[in-house]
């Protein structure tokens, strides 16, 4: 079972299960310093997150519920909203409560954890899980690792531009992530990159086809249509067409030298798009990436 993972990749597992279904099997996950996750199930006056195990009660004191509680630095909403969703946590003890067994967590602990045997260790460039937590019109908040929040800006998200976040993620999804650096007391993220390049997305398109995209912009010189995360083609202006709209489109040239799909519109719907994500790249270390083909003039690339 993978420790420092986003919150809710383990819930569900038979090893972590096991470890919750007796008070016996609760302090031998404490000896074992093995991380587990179950559902708070409420959050007290005192803003102590109680969770109703297999085995016992169970609460996590407030300044035990996130890292930087104890300090001020994370407020307290971060724990009430907490409630109803997975949270990782370590075994402190437990003991007698009113007859009845108790058990006493810390999720500071895991997160702790997590951050030094974990992400502290990684290099910049390095393909990360993440879950999404909360989108914002600026970027997405996401999970790296036992409720350990980082965000990725709206700009980093891909190279196609949006308008917001959430026209590519929804919260809770589970996604990929490219670790740009930490400062001391934030992870820096990124994930376009994982997205392909302009070559790799547009070789799955050919001229004279006629595909699906979306219209993301209306420009006075003409409408971006999104093809792929990572791709978007330019087509001729028209008056009866709108941002977020689903447009089938004429594919009439694809230019690798000046990075430029010239497109025809051929009709448009309102249709929920597609928010899933293709990744070109899954794991491993990315020290340097170009978008741009090696004949292209323009070089848009990132290096970690």
């Amino acid at each position: 079972m993978k420790s420092f993972v986003p919150e809710g990749g383990i819930i569900n597992s038979e090893e972590n299960l096991g470890y919750l279904a007796s008070t016996a099997a609760l302090l031998k996950a404490k000896g074992l310093g093995k991380i587990l996750e179950y559902r708070a199930e409420s959050c007290s006056p005192s803003h102590d997150l109680v969770l109703n195990l297999p085995a016992c009660r169970a609460v996590i004191p407030r300044e035990e519920c996130a890292l930087g509680v104890a300090e001020g630095k994370t407020r307290d909403i971060a724990i009430i909203s907490r409630v109803g969703k997975p949270v990782a946590f370590e075994v402190s003890e437990v003991i007698e409560d009113g007859g009845a067994p108790l058990a006493i967590l810390s999720r500071t602990s895991a997160q702790r954890r997590c951050m030094d045997e974990y992400l502290l260790g990684l290099e910049p460039g390095s393909v990360i899980d993440a879950a999404v937590t909360h989108i914002e019109q600026f970027g997405c908040f996401v999970d790296i690792g036992c409720g350990v929040s980082s965000m990725i800006p709206i700009d980093s998200i891909s190279v196609s531009r949006i308008s917001h976040p959430s026209d590519r993620f929804s919260v809770g999804d589970r996604i990929k992530a490219i670790l740009k650096g930490y400062d001391g007391e934030k992870f820096y993220l990124s994930h376009k990159e994982l997205l392909g390049t302009w070559e790799q997305n547009a070789g799955r398109f050919h001229a004279g086809e006629t595909v699906r995209g979306v219209v993301r912009s209306i420009e006075p010189y003409g409408i971006f249509i999104e093809l792929a995360p990572n791709l978007a083609g330019l087509a001729e202006p028209r008056d009866d067409v709108f941002a977020g709209q689903t447009a089938s489109v004429y594919v009439k040239s694809i230019n690798p030298e000046k990075m430029k799909i010239k497109l025809i519109i051929v009709d448009t719907y309102d249709c929920e798009p597609d928010r899933g994500c293709e990744y070109f790249i899954t794991e491993g270390v990315i020290k340097r990436w170009r978008y741009s083909p090696k004949d292209c003039q323009k070089v848009i690339e990132s290096v970690f």
